[in-house]
């Protein structure tokens, strides 16, 4: 299973990336997350239903310093990930 997100609000310059591969990992997740030109995160993430849903309700509130304004979410095809990246 496939999602495609991109996170609105003040997700840049408050550690966003790194909490995110860190929680993604925990919930056994595989993708990556990078951010955007426009002041936005985007975040690919592949795995079971359930990781992918607990991890849609962690961005929602996103880490300690940002402040998540709202959240798009794509259904993705399988890419095949085998890690959780931090991308330029």
């Amino acid at each position: 299973m496939n999602r495609r997100i991109k996170v609105h609000g003040k997700v840049q310059g408050v550690f966003f990336r790194k909490n995110t591969q860190q929680k993604a990992v925990e919930l056994g997740l595989k993708g990556w997350v990078k951010n955007e030109e426009d002041g936005t995160v985007s975040i690919e993430i592949e795995g079971e239903l359930h990781s992918i849903i607990a991890m849609q309700s962690w961005l929602r509130l996103g880490p300690p310093d940002s402040t998540v304004e709202s959240l798009e979410i794509n259904h993705g095809e399988d890419q095949g990930h085998s890690d959780f990246l931090i991308l330029q």
